[in-house]
């Protein structure tokens, strides 16, 4: 029975609006192959139909262990019209990470990509995309089911990296998302007639929103199979995008590649960059400002957990460099001490977030969601951050992260950014190790374009900052290991005894 209010949100929603509005708009670009509004609508209730047919019910968990392809969509808004629940997998998992996954969740039916469905732990019981996937749709009935699905059920339950022990499951509803995805659209102007590209994995919580986003909203997507920054400036020309989503990372790798993109390909249909994972670092960000110097660019904040939470807009990119912005639309923010109390502005305190972007929970983990909700519906960032006299919030760091050294605190990110200003430096991360002497010592992991002194990096940084926050020893690796989302594992840079 339909509740007062009307119809649930669902993320299976646009898909169903556009195939009546615009069927034979493209919705997803897959190198040469293209999908229709109506046949993605389509393809989805033919999967929906198949899935519920071979005895799955609303509710049910499924696997999906598949890269960025044009199935990706349709699969998602499919389990969304059966009411099953949807369980991306990181195709980079090893098979025992996988198999905790997937008996953790519960997992009823696994899909992946056929090159990858040895890591499934009963590889003969996957569905593959590829013939057997396509003969299963040919035989199912293409009738919408149209199961009803209260909003405020999981539309996918996503685990995080694992940084700290076992990996939790992150419930996200369909009001959750389907509400990101319509301010998404406010926010940089997704809608009929507008393209994107999926960069990021779309089996990250990140990557999927952004992606899907566009084909929710009535626009295309074209799949990035796999980063790499010439085919990305390509793509952009070729499908003549309009909106791009990235993470720092791919910045440096574009930079890299030219220091003037345009020279490379035809950006001129380009109006609209933002970046999430991490906040970019000030001379990359004016490398950004200056390389597209005609798009807005936008960084947002936030996590699996609690969504977007915060967004510095283009009219304050370079004035407020440096910050993550205010707080995203319908969400509120609280910024305490460590005994719970209002900080001043310009104070360090530790963030949270209320939205309607937040999580349900962590599955099957009541002891971990308690730990990071307050009594009144607040999740934790596990962040330190100020606000400034004009509500701008900038990261100071992860509260994971603190330095205490010499029993002075100090926060790595303000060591990164003196390190990013220094010429050859590409990219830092800064860490604590044991220390007889001072409790914990600074360590700086440096990316550089060439070799350099670390007697040179010392003086360029007492000139920037407090003696003790100076690093005691330099480490220069050649890439730094990072999660999905594209953010450092600063757990894997320190010692292995910590």
């Amino acid at each position: 029975m339909l509740l007062p209010g009307g119809a649930d949100l669902s993320i299976a929603g646009g898909v169903r609006e556009f195939a009546r509005a615009t069927p034979a708009a493209v919705a997803v670009i897959d190198g040469a192959r293209r999908l229709t509004y109506a046949e993605l609508d389509d393809r989805a209730s033919r999967l929906a139909n198949a899935l519920l047919g071979s005895g799955l019910r609303p509710g049910d968990r499924v696997a999906l262990l598949l890269g960025n392809r044009l199935e990706y969509c349709e699969i998602a808004a499919g389990l969304a019209k059966a009411g099953l629940v949807l369980v991306p997998l990181n195709p980079r998992l090893t098979a025992a990470e996988i198999a905790f996954i997937v008996e953790h969740a519960e997992t009823r039916a696994l899909i992946a990509d056929e090159s990858l469905a040895h890591l499934a732990p009963e590889p003969e019981r996957a569905i593959t995309v590829g013939e057997h996937y396509e003969q299963l749709l040919r035989a199912a009935d293409a009738t919408d089911p149209w199961l009803p699905v209260d909003e405020r059920s999981p539309f996918c339950v996503t685990y995080t990296s694992g940084t700290t022990g076992d990996p939790k499951g992150v419930q996200i509803s369909h009001r959750s998302r389907v509400l990101t995805f319509y301010a998404t659209a406010l926010e940089w102007g997704l809608g009929p007639g507008r393209r994107g590209i999926a960069v990021a994995p779309m089996y990250h919580g990140a990557g999927f929103a952004f992606a899907y986003a566009s084909v929710f909203c009535g626009g295309t997507v074209s799949m990035l199979r796999s980063f790499d920054a010439g085919a990305l400036l390509e793509m952009i020309a070729r499908d003549r995008a309009q909106s791009v989503f990235l993470v720092p990372t791919h910045a440096q790798l574009i930079r890299a590649l030219a220091e003037d993109p345009a020279t490379h390909a035809d950006l001129s249909s380009l109006d609209t960059l933002y970046f999430n994972a991490a906040a970019l670092p000030k001379p990359l960000k004016e490398w950004v400002l200056g390389a597209f110097p005609h798009v807005g660019v936008h960084e947002l904040y936030g996590s699996t957990e609690a969504g977007v939470v915060t967004n510095l807009r283009p009219a304050d990119a370079r004035r407020k460099a440096g910050s993550v912005g205010h707080p995203w639309f319908a969400t509120q923010v609280r910024v305490v001490s460590a005994d719970g109390a209002a900080v001043a502005p310009g104070e360090p305190g530790e963030l949270f977030s209320r939205s309607p972007f937040l999580m349900n929970g962590y599955l099957k983990n009541s002891e971990a969601t308690a730990a990071c909700t307050t009594a009144d519906g607040f999740l934790t960032s596990g962040d330190i951050v100020v606000v400034d006299d004009e509500g701008f919030i900038s990261i100071v760091d992860r509260k994971k992260d603190l330095i205490i050294t010499g029993g002075v605190n100090v926060y790595p990110r303000d060591v990164e950014e003196a390190l990013a200003a220094y010429p050859g430096v590409v990219e830092a991360a800064v860490v604590g190790e044991p220390d007889e002497r001072w409790g914990e010592r600074i360590v700086a992991h440096v990316i550089c374009r060439s070799p350099l002194d670390p007697a040179e990096l010392d003086a360029f940084l007492r000139g920037r900052l407090a003696g003790y926050k100076v690093p005691k020893s330099y480490v220069f690796p050649a890439v730094l290991p990072r999660n999905a989302a594209g953010k450092i594992l600063k757990r894997q840079l320190r010692s292995p005894e910590q």
